[in-house]
């Protein structure tokens, strides 16, 4: 069973609660989970310390995740609580900050590591903020048996793709279709697209996410890639 779990907490350093935060009326990570919401799973898992249970758990079962709490500091072992407790097969992770994921991209990687049996995938050079992680979830439970540093479990994932020799990696590169977005060509703007930012951790980071989900809550298909970026690029625009 595949299961997307989102990561989030409530005391972050740089922007405290940050994830009730209003994003158009509802709380950040609400707007996270909508977004979550356009990518093939099974199930979806909130994750978070118990410190965050009681203001998460409204919006969490209003965008349809169960919630579960677990371990704060050790995220690593949070994440494999989820997979014990949900008996999953897959781990499809993502943070509470990234409100802009990219749906389309997701499913991607998610099939491009089913096909391939990669123990984990996500795209190298994607905008950051935009992309998901796709495990296996025996190879993060063995992650968890061996990493012993406080990076590692901290932040899940660097055990497995810093581990080639242990874990099948794959990390292709993601390629950003231009000529879907003119705006690219035209704006005079010269686009590397590892350096586009849409996550959320400083109060920049909110009042662009602002903008941008302003921009884009009227348009179809608006967990796309492609538009996404193309309402990134007017508001950048904009500013110059």
């Amino acid at each position: 069973m595949t299961g997307i779990v989102l990561q989030s907490r409530l005391d972050s350093t740089r922007l405290p609660e940050k994830a009730l935060l209003p994003l158009d009326g509802k709380p950040l990570v609400f707007r996270v989970m909508e977004a979550l919401n356009h990518i093939p799973a099974d199930i979806r898992i909130l994750a978070c310390p118990e410190d965050s249970l009681s203001a998460f758990s409204p919006p969490a079962q209003e965008a349809g995740f169960h919630i579960f709490s677990g371990s704060k500091d050790d995220v690593l072992e949070r994440y494999c609580q989820v997979i014990r407790k949900y008996s999953l097969s897959r781990v499809i992770r993502a943070t509470g900050d990234n409100p802009f994921v990219f749906a389309d991209s997701a499913e991607k990687i998610n099939a491009e590591s089913i096909e391939l049996k990669a123990d984990y995938a996500g795209f190298l050079e994607i905008p950051y903020g935009a992309g998901v992680e796709c495990i296996c979830a025996s190879s993060l439970l063995k992650a968890a048996s061996e990493a012993s540093s406080s990076y590692d479990r901290e932040h899940v994932s660097p055990y497995l793709y810093n581990n080639p020799g242990i874990f099948k990696i794959h990390r292709p590169k993601w390629i950003l279709n231009e000529h879907d977005i003119p705006t690219c060509k035209t704006s005079g703007l010269e686009l590397n697209t590892g350096e586009i930012r849409l996550t959320v951790d400083t109060y920049e980071d909110y009042m662009q996410a602002v903008l941008l989900y302003d921009s884009l809550k009227n348009e179809k298909f608006r967990y796309n890639s492609d538009i996404i970026i193309r309402k990134y690029l007017e508001i950048l625009n904009g500013r110059q």
